[in-house]
């Protein structure tokens, strides 16, 4: 298949620009460590472009739109990402699609990661799964943009080729990118003088001149160690030719005129796609991925009469040279730019200390605390009779696919010679009764056997929830309770504190009747309905840790906020805030780690974006509780 929608980057002093006269969505992009260009968001991109229209030579501070960015500056200028707390560097871009691509209409699509949470795709690969769907294909084969993954639009999952493992897969609305027409005014990228092409003589252009030349010295210097014979030599860095007049540079050096190509899709492996593994040695910002060696600069020379200027190191260790971090806040500073190389400031997780007379129950709720042990089995109810409870048989299905087993359901379930069972044959088909999604009898049977074994059915189509939703959260405790401090944007209530407590423990296996195995090859003799023990968590048997607790989390004293609180005791119940599995944070595997309910754990700030003032959040977190089946009707029963 034919790569859709990929951006054309064009240079001009250091910021692309589309045609004249030519209507084009323009997305900010920053290189990762793996060497593909990873897109910020809309609301992002809208802020950068607001502060390109007033000065396209000045920097801006990420923070101001999104806390999570709140060590973050863009410098325009060099058009390069700066961390100010570890001096990491990262080049941006800004690229441009066509306004009726997915960018244009504010459509993201994501995968589900190991921890739950949702992750956007690559600009191209959101505009490739994008063109597909609209077009109605039943399905999208990646490896034209070097991934060994197939899109099933119908069940809306992503599934490895190699692996056969299976992700679900979201399309969701957000605010569109911005849009421009033509070209925007071109920005010259160091100071020179206003006739001979000179450098300027003033105290201050001296001094961006050396830093700039020093520094481009190390990141030569490095890169010539790291990638021997894939430097280039680029006169945008070399001596003399930083000063001619009308010479601008774009990120990563290359000169005026000079296309910069995209790295290939295929070559260099993404984190935004699953399962992909990284390059070796790819640990350092300053280590460019293997299509970037084209766009390196060479070293450069210090211009005769410029003064050796001292250097002021970081306090803290991080990923780039340190010398080249100390010059970089020189040389940011030194052109104007917002910036100090400090750490950034300290959020505040915990609240004044607050004696146990302060401590209040919550008002109109009962207890303090809840514990939760063991899951028990209802061993009344069998896979059976589960889905028999919630679907209606169709005697005559339409000619549509199942999206379980991707079968039609005018023929036999996908799962014929892989599971038999009395009574149910291949051939029938379901309704689920709320939704009215159909679906082969014995596939609905083989995705009950394959979940969690609670007595309820998800329809894998609209996500609705037959019965009653449980989880796999090991054994802990859960307390709350009134402290007299109140949290920024609600100054008026007291505050709501969560304490949640879940100690280390051995992995479990639950006993259920029923078992379906992965669609092993066609030949394989079908495998009987029996009972036996079947796996709650991904390693039955092996000890999980518990990082972090107890927990501490925040809500307001509010009506509102009083209803979140009821409904996160009924999700503590039903074993739904946790899970074990692998954290999203460190990688490490077999921990406890949130499930899906979002909890704001810092109590005075928000700079991780887990905390306060967040106007939006509680009616977030409804809406988590809602997709998990739990809803105020629930406080009702």
């Amino acid at each position: 298949m034919a790569r859709q929608g990929a951006g054309a980057m064009l240079a001009a002093g250091g910021l692309g620009f589309p045609p004249q006269n030519l209507a084009r969505v323009v997305v900010w992009e920053w290189l990762n460590e793996h060497g593909r260009w990873r897109p910020y968001s809309a609301a992002v991109c809208h802020h950068i472009e607001n502060v390109l229209k007033e000065d396209a030579r000045g920097s801006v501070v990420l923070g101001q739109v999104d806390v999570q960015l709140a060590p973050y500056i863009i410098d325009l200028q060099s058009m390069h990402q700066f961390r100010q707390d570890t001096g990491t560097m990262r080049p941006v871009r800004r690229n441009f699609y066509d306004p009726s691509s997915a960018p244009g209409k504010g459509i993201v699509w994501e995968w589900e990661n190991d921890n739950s949470s949702w992750t956007p795709y690559d600009m191209d690969i959101c505009i490739t799964i994008q063109n597909a769907y609209e077009k109605q294909h039943p399905w999208l084969d990646l490896s034209s943009l070097g991934f060994c993954y197939l899109i099933y639009f119908s069940s809306m999952s992503q599934m490895n080729r190699q692996t056969q493992r299976k992700r679900r897969l979201r399309r969701r609305m957000d605010l569109a990118y911005p849009l421009t027409m033509g070209s925007i005014p071109k920005s010259q990228s160091w100071p020179v003088g206003t006739s001979t092409g000179t450098p300027c003589s003033c105290p201050q252009c001296l001094l961006v001149n050396s830093t700039r030349a020093a520094s481009n010295a190390i990141l030569a210097s490095q890169r010539r160690k790291l990638y021997p014979g894939a430097i280039r030599q680029s006169s945008t860095f070399a001596g003399a030719a930083l000063w001619p007049v009308g010479t601008g540079t774009v990120a990563g050096g290359t000169a005026k005129g000079e296309g910069l190509r995209v790295p290939g899709a295929g070559f260099a492996p993404s984190p935004s796609v699953p399962g992909s593994a990284p390059l070796p040695g790819l640990n350092n910002l300053n280590r460019p991925g293997t299509q970037r060696g084209a766009a390196l600069g060479a070293r450069a020379t210090v211009p005769p009469g410029v003064p050796a200027l001292p250097v002021k190191n970081l306090n803290s260790t991080g990923p780039v040279h340190p010398a080249l971090a100390g010059m970089t806040g020189i040389l940011m500073c030194a052109a104007g730019l917002p910036v100090c190389l400090t750490r950034a400031p300290k959020p505040i997780l915990h609240p004044p200390p607050v004696s146990k007379s302060d401590i209040k129950p919550v008002p109109g709720i009962n207890g303090i605390c809840r514990k939760t042990k063991k899951k028990h089995l209802k061993k009344s109810k069998t896979p059976e009779d589960v889905v028999r409870r919630y679907i209606q048989k169709v005697k005559n299905p339409p000619d549509e696919d199942c999206t379980i087993c991707m079968e039609r359901l005018v023929t036999s379930s996908g799962y014929e010679g892989v599971l038999s069972h009395r009574g149910i044959k291949p051939e029938l088909v379901g309704k689920l009764g709320k939704c009215g999604h159909m679906y082969h009898l014995l596939c609905l049977l083989a995705m009950y056997n394959n979940g969690n074994k609670d007595g309820s059915l998800q329809c894998p189509t609209c996500k609705a929830i037959y019965g009653e939703k449980t989880g796999t959260q090991p054994p802990g405790k859960m307390e709350f309770h009134l402290i007299p401090h109140s949290l920024p944007g609600y100054t008026d209530s007291k505050t709501i504190r969560i304490v949640y407590d879940i100690p280390t423990g051995i992995q479990v296996r639950i006993p259920l009747l029923g078992r379906v195995p992965p669609p092993p090859p066609s030949q394989a003799p079908p495998q009987p309905l029996h009972s036996h023990q079947g796996p709650e968590h991904p390693n039955p048997g092996k000890r999980f840790t518990a990082r972090g607790f107890p927990r501490h989390c925040y809500l307001p004293d509010n009506e509102k906020g009083r209803k979140v609180l009821k409904l996160l005791i009924v999700a503590w119940d039903r074993r739904l805030i946790f899970t074990v599995g692998t954290s999203n944070t460190t990688g490490e595997s077999d921990t406890v780690v949130w499930n899906e309910i979002h909890h704001k754990t810092e109590f005075g700030s928000n700079l991780t974006g887990h905390g306060y003032p967040d106007p939006n959040y509680l009616d977030n977190v409804l809406a988590e509780l809602l997709a998990q089946g739990v809803s105020e009707a629930t406080l009702k029963d």
